[in-house]
Formats: structure tokens, sequence, C-alpha cells
């Protein structure tokens, strides 16, 4: 199989890059959404990302890489109960996707006549404990996204058939990508996002040769590219999984929490998901970045990602909404 390109020899994009990983820190997060300019990076960030992180273990044969037999369903194949490493995977979800293809297929007739529960694990099933990766998420089926909406909530897939029911875990980071100027997200949608970025096309010259130069050297000399940027690589998951492990210690003041509230009232921001995902996201960069505890720097950092799609909008404000929050963010920790 082909090796993806490495996530450290990806030029510019900090915000993006920063984004995917702290999902990768804490999942829990809720997903990236990147908005921007078609050929910006945006797949082959998360797939470099995934290919950069540790293998997950899973039992051979399961179709939901279950890794215990606790957690095998009990419509599946019999498995040995071995487990072996495989690649964190990176499931696409085509706009084209048929609701079966997404959920899974049962096999009405089979279930009926030999009482068996014949089902065809779906791409729901295959990004269990990966990423599910929607281009032009924009533009997916209303139908579709009710569907995701339902297994983001509850981390769990069911499919229910002439009376026969169907479930397995479907716990996955949720990264989509569009153009914005193709069409608007659905709201329901949009707030299941944990982060959002925008992308653009670098303007510098020199970056852009630089872009190209990488891109040549990869594919011209993929072995000798790939040794080449190895170290920064494994350098970026020792990072990542000493965070997962520090993370259940970073410390919250209250002042902080104070903080996360006063920032989303002043931003207008509806419920408290913005609040929660805010500080989620800058402990896991604590974490990442070694601190022990969450401060307003930390805050400051991750506000844009965190609550720049969650504004109300305001006609008589043409500042973008990153600018918005920022602006807010200088107000509120004057």
């Amino acid at each position: 199989m082909k090796q993806p390109f490495p996530f450290s020899a990806i030029v510019g994009q900090s915000a993006m890059k920063e984004a995917m990983i702290l999902t990768a820190v804490d999942p829990g997060i809720g997903g990236v959404l990147v908005f921007g300019d078609r050929g910006t990076g945006k797949s082959t960030a998360v797939r470099a990302l995934a290919a950069l992180l540790p293998p997950i273990k899973a039992l051979v044969g399961s179709p939901t890489n279950a890794e215990t037999m606790a957690d095998h369903p009990d419509w599946a194949e019999a498995v040995s109960g071995k487990t072996k490493s495989v690649p964190t995977p990176v499931i696409d979800l085509p706009l084209g996707a048929t609701e079966d293809r997404v959920v899974g297929a049962l096999d009405i007739e089979r279930a009926l006549t030999r009482g068996e529960k014949a089902f065809e694990p779906g791409l729901l099933a295959r990004a269990n404990r990966g990423y599910l990766y929607i281009d032009e998420v924009n533009l997916l089926e209303d139908h579709i996204v009710d569907l995701l909406l339902d297994v983001a909530q509850s981390g769990e897939n069911v499919i229910e058939r002439e009376g026969l029911s169907i479930r397995h875990d479907a716990r996955f980071v949720l990264v989509g990508s569009g153009n914005p100027e193709e069409g608007e997200l659905r709201p329901q949608l949009l707030d299941r996002f944990g982060l959002s970025v925008e992308v653009r096309s670098p303007s510098d010259i020199e970056e852009r040769i630089e872009v190209i130069r990488r891109r040549a050297a990869f594919e011209a000399q993929p072995e000798a590219f790939l040794k080449k940027w190895n170290a920064q690589d494994g350098r970026i998951r020792t990072k990542i999984l000493k965070a997962r492990k520090a993370l259940a210690d970073i410390a919250t003041p209250d002042a902080t929490l104070r903080d996360c509230a006063e920032l989303c009232v002043a931003l207008g921001s509806d419920g408290l998901r913005g609040e929660l995902t805010l500080l989620r996201t800058a402990r896991a960069l604590a974490a990442y970045q070694g601190d022990d505890a969450v401060t307003r720097e930390h805050l400051r950092a991750v506000a844009p990602s965190a609550l720049s799609h969650r504004l109300r909008r305001d006609p008589l404000d043409e500042a973008g909404s990153t600018t918005r929050v920022m602006r807010t963010v200088e107000d509120v920790f004057a």
C-alpha cells in the first residue's frame, strides 16, 4: 500500500495541522471542519496524520475494528480472539453514497428464512476507532446528514429493518472539508464539529515553490522522502502519545472556567457546547505542549477554531468569524 505524504512535510497550514493534532490527542473534541480552497492539502493532512499515529490493536476478522471480544458484535462471524496491529483507519464517505452503504445492509430474506442476522457492515463500521473523511461535506444529502448526527451523538450505529435490530460501535473522528462558496452546511451538523479552520492557497511565492519542490521529491523518490521526514513525524507521534497520558492530570482552575463562560457569552454562542469544546481543546493543547494547567494563552490559541463556526450572523459586522473571535478574546481578556 502506498504510504501517505508525511504529516510534518506539509508546508504551512499550521491552524489545520494543529486542529488535527489536538483531535488525535483527545478524539472527544468532536472532529475538524476544514473550509477553503481546493488543492490546499485537506485530504492529504488527515491521511498523513492517521499514518503518523501508532497502529491500533484489532481482532482478526472484526468488521468494526473491535479490540476485545467484549466489543465484538454478536451478529458478526466468529473470530478466533487473536488480535493484530492495523493502521488507524481513514474511510472516505462519498457524496453519492446510499444509506445502506453508509450504515450497512441487512439481508431480510435470510433473516426471515434462516433466522440469521445477515448484515453487511457499512462505512461507519469500517471507520470505528479511526477517521471518517467527507469531502464537500456541505453538499451532503440531508438524510445522510441526519444519520451522521445520530451516530455522532451516540457513538453507536443502529440499523432497524422489519422488526430486526443491529447495532455496533461507531466512534470516529469526523473530518469534513468543502468550499463555502458552493453551499452552506446545515447548522445541526456544523455544531457537531468540535473545531473549524479556514485554509487558503499560499500567496507567498517561496512557500508555493517549497510545496512544489516537496511534492515532486515525494513522487520521484517516495522511500527516500519518507525516510527524510520520518524523524520529525516520530517526534509529533511521541508528543501526541505523551499528551494522551497526561490529559487526565491537566488542571483547570476556576478562573479558566470563568474565562470560557465570559468569552462565549460575549460572542453570543448558542448553548453550552462552545464552552465545553473550548475547554476540552485548551486542555488538549496544554497536554501537547507539556504544561500542567490550562491558561489564558491556551484559550487564546484555540478560541478561533473552537468558536468561529458557532457565531450568530451579524449583518452589521463584515469581519470574518475568526476576526470577530480574536477581537472578542482581546476585549474579554483585557
